[in-house]
């Protein structure tokens, strides 16, 4: 659901949703295995979200992942998942290895889904989470999987990456940096490569006190890469055919920021797309393409410049949208989005939630905090 609502973490630089793989898979596996502590549920899905990380880091370097035309997240999600679906079963190294490879046998995820809309998209991470816990229970049944499925001559960066890979990405500082820590958290239920336009939207119409009657004209200026995914074809992203064209809308995402002086899950529905204030904003919209703006380490900025009615021209960039580790969510900023998404639920169950995951690492079985989570 995560993953469906938009709202999964997002490491900038490895194009990847590590928390939408590791933490349903630690959940699950929890469930299992009981008696799983706080301090273990920590360390198993830092564990597991460094090596997505790393995994998808050592790709096409100083190049997009994304002009292959890979979905990340769930391409490695099934070795990450098989990884740590392992690590609490307490697979030795032999097996280990086996689901490794059993995980990679099943590899897959492209971003065909995001062109045409597709719902797919949302259940890619769900195939790699079954994927991987199902390659570690075979493992562990004494299941065989090919052992060189990274580097080998079929391996998956010989295979799928064409050898475009860096290996040295995958060992550097293992164990002692985690590339966990520069993971964002997402304040908008959308495509995090929309976040900076939003964040520059918001500023603009909130510090110039900018209403929709009085905008003139919008210009997105953005890179080749977010106008290939998230600004073409024009006629989808200016008026979303479903709720998937506006979750990957550059154009959507600042016209609702302009129109509601906010974003949020409302926004992105299939009653939403039919909004006509939010319409009316992405008909004075063009966008032009900036080389300046490309960045191959990090999230890639979009520039919004407003002309007003009276003449006035306001524009503004942001380099680190709210959610980057650079501009990181409090905990109380969770909370919020938390309570958000957990409306269905009882507020005595949302309260007992928040103040157990406020204190995690100290919790003996986190099944209490699974059993809260469902409806009753």
């Amino acid at each position: 659901m995560v993953h469906a609502l938009d709202y999964d973490d997002v490491h900038d630089g490895a194009v990847m949703h590590s928390g939408v793989i590791t933490i349903p898979t630690v959940m699950a596996m929890a469930e299992q295995k009981g008696n799983l502590g706080g301090k273990e549920f920590i360390t198993t899905i830092a564990l597991g979200v460094d090596m997505m990380c790393r995994l998808a880091l050592a790709t096409t370097p100083g190049r997009s992942p994304i002009e292959m035309g890979w979905h990340q997240t769930t391409l490695f999600g099934y070795m990450g998942a098989a990884g740590v679906a392992g690590r609490i079963m307490g697979l030795d190294e032999e097996r280990m290895v086996n689901a490794m490879g059993i995980a990679y046998h099943q590899c897959g995820g492209n971003g065909q889904c995001v062109k045409d809309g597709a719902l797919t998209k949302r259940l890619g991470p769900g195939f790699s989470v079954k994927g991987g816990i199902t390659a570690a229970l075979l493992a562990e049944k004494g299941v065989t999987g090919a052992h060189n499925c990274l580097d080998g001559e079929w391996g998956l960066y010989n295979l799928y990456w064409r050898g475009d890979y860096d290996p040295k990405v995958l060992t550097a500082d293992l164990g002692e940096r985690f590339e966990g820590t520069n993971v964002s958290i997402k304040p908008y239920p959308c495509c995090r490569g929309i976040h900076p336009a939003i964040d520059a939207s918001l500023a603009l119409v909130k510090e110039h006190d900018i209403g929709t009657e009085n905008v003139q004209g919008i210009v997105l200026f953005v890179t080749d890469t977010h106008h290939s995914l998230l600004c073409s074809p024009k006629e989808v992203k200016l008026k979303p055919r479903n709720p998937v064209d506006a979750q990957f809308s550059i154009p959507w995402g600042v016209a609702t920021a302009i129109a509601r002086k906010r974003v949020a899950l409302e926004d992105f529905t299939e009653s939403a797309i039919q909004s006509q204030d939010i319409l009316e904003v992405t008909n004075k919209m063009s966008v032009k393409v900036d080389t300046s703006l490309n960045r191959s380490d990090k999230i890639e900025p979009t520039r919004v410049e407003i002309t007003t009615k009276g003449g006035e021209v306001h524009s503004k960039m942001v380099e680190h949208p709210l959610g980057s580790p650079e501009r990181p969510m409090s905990f109380d900023d969770c909370v919020r989005k938390f309570r958000d998404c957990a409306k269905q639920l009882r507020d005595e169950q949302i309260d007992r939630l928040i103040e157990l995951i406020g204190r995690l690492e100290q919790i003996n079985d986190i099944r209490e905090v699974i059993q809260l989570l469902s409806f009753q």
